[in-house]
């Protein structure tokens, strides 16, 4: 493999005690390269110093997309493709677009969003992503340090911090 990495992690049973595990790495400068849960922890983001997400900016921008383009749609259909006066309605009715323009809203920002997501998380389709434990997905969290170049005297400093953290496991993995 040409861009791999080694990989040194240690698996953990709790949430609090890998909340408290990454509070003592922060404490000794340790530089993280990820934290894997099974499902979403309180307080995880805060612990590793993660900004808030930006995707609810792209999901704004999505929807506006979707009301233009409902609104716009219809507006050239209405006026210009096929003006018929029915009901009473003039050509240009806004209030008769709108449960249209807020289904269409709704649809690009969900659909963006989920597209978005995938991308960013690398789980579009062709992307391969390496797990380092089956296990992580399903009941242990996990610290992961990247070791590529380190030094035998860092790793056992890496491995002394995972016993004294109390992680179950460590394990190297190259991915």
């Amino acid at each position: 493999m040409a861009n791999h990495k080694e990989v040194l992690y240690g698996l953990y049973n709790d949430e609090e005690i890998l909340l408290d595990a990454i509070r003592h790495a922060n404490s000794k400068h340790l530089d993280i390269m990820d934290v894997f849960t099974p499902f979403p922890v309180h307080g995880l983001d805060d612990a590793l110093g993660l900004e808030e997400s930006r995707l609810h900016i792209a999901g704004f921008v999505y929807g506006i997309l979707g009301t233009m383009t409902a609104f716009g749609g219809m507006s050239w259909i209405f006026t210009r493709e096929w003006p018929i006066i029915f009901g009473g309605k003039p050509y240009l009715s806004a209030p008769a677009f709108i449960p249209i323009t807020f289904e269409l809203t709704v649809l690009f920002a969900c659909v963006g969003m989920v597209v978005t997501f995938y991308t960013i998380c690398g789980m579009a389709p062709g992307f391969v992503n390496p797990t380092l434990d089956d296990r992580i997905t399903d009941d242990k969290f996990c610290i992961a340090f990247k070791v590529n170049g380190a030094s035998n005297e860092e790793i056992n400093n890496l491995k002394a911090f995972f016993k004294d953290t109390g992680a179950e496991e460590i394990n190297t993995k190259t991915i």
